[in-house]
């Protein structure tokens, strides 16, 4: 039996469930668990269902005859097999908690996803990625190379395959050109205080402020600096007690811990995009084992 998962966006209407659990028990597939949502602002329904086809029908026939059922509501969808890690490229600079983390999640099967490719412009961690078996590709980049640097990094992105590029503490403004051409596919991560603190030092900055709680945001990457859908977010209580690099090792859990999160729920085709923002549905009790976050 093969495990699919079927993601649809369309207009909110009568009808939708029904249509598509009629389609999927036609075609000898189980539902093992259903996520929705109507965003009765935008008149916009949202839908992930978790299936098993118990007649061995693949991904090609299931997409090809739901064409018909997408056309009546017209659905944005996908059928996404369950077995497929997503290919992801990481980018990174000289800050390296997101990434140890995401390898070491990555080895012991708690993030299901294929990292392709680590691209940093620095040497610091090509010796930590190409001990792992991962490609290191260092690409220098300055106001005067920034169009040739991005179109090598495209370029890397595009011979492995990957279909999502994650930004873990990459300290360089993308394009906007880039921004747009893999828009929905560029996760960032980046810290949050009350108030906002900008610039160098910003931890020494919160602790000076006496700020009480330290947090981490994930989001697409837009045009808009640091301004993108927003994925995940987390926050940890400080106190007055604790010192500006207290700050600082808390501030690197939360944004590794929050940035992991994302990744696993865009992984598992959980995020719709919708507007300036998302819909993030939850994962079922009953779904996958592979989908619970270790």
């Amino acid at each position: 039996m093969t495990k699919y998962c079927l993601t649809v966006t369309c207009p909110s209407q009568r009808g939708i469930v029904a249509a598509i659990s009629s389609f999927l028990a036609t075609k000898g597939c189980n539902i093992i668990d259903s996520s929705q949502f109507d965003d009765l602002a935008t008149d916009m329904f949202f839908m992930r269902v978790g299936l098993v086809s118990e007649q061995g029908v693949s991904e090609a026939e299931l997409r090809d005859d739901f064409a018909a059922v997408a056309a009546q509501f017209g659905m944005d969808f996908a059928f996404h097999d369950a077995a497929k890690k997503m290919k992801v490229v990481i980018m990174v600079s000289r800050f390296g908690h997101c990434l140890n983390d995401l390898l070491y999640r990555v080895k012991i099967g708690a993030l299901p996803v294929d990292i392709v490719a680590v691209i940093s412009n620095h040497m610091d961690y090509q010796k930590v990625v190409v001990n792992q078996d991962i490609p290191f590709h260092c690409i220098k980049v300055t106001k005067e190379n920034k169009i040739e640097a991005e179109a090598m990094i495209m370029k890397v992105v595009e011979d492995a395959g990957a279909e999502l590029i994650v930004l873990a503490r990459y300290m360089q403004i993308l394009s906007d050109q880039m921004c747009a051409k893999m828009s929905g596919r560029i996760i960032n991560i980046h810290h949050s205080f009350l108030p906002s603190f900008k610039g160098a030092n910003p931890y020494k900055q919160a602790y000076e402020r006496g700020v009480k709680l330290i947090g981490a945001t994930s989001h697409y990457v837009t045009a808009d600096l640091d301004e993108g859908p927003i994925i995940e977010q987390d926050t940890i209580r400080v106190t007055h007690a604790q010192s500006p690099e207290d700050y600082v090792s808390l501030g690197r859990d939360v944004e590794a811990q929050v940035l992991a999160r994302a990744i696993h729920a865009h992984a598992h085709h959980r995020v719709f995009l919708n507007g300036n923002k998302t819909i993030v549905v939850p994962a079922s009790p009953g779904s996958y084992s592979s989908e619970r976050m270790g």
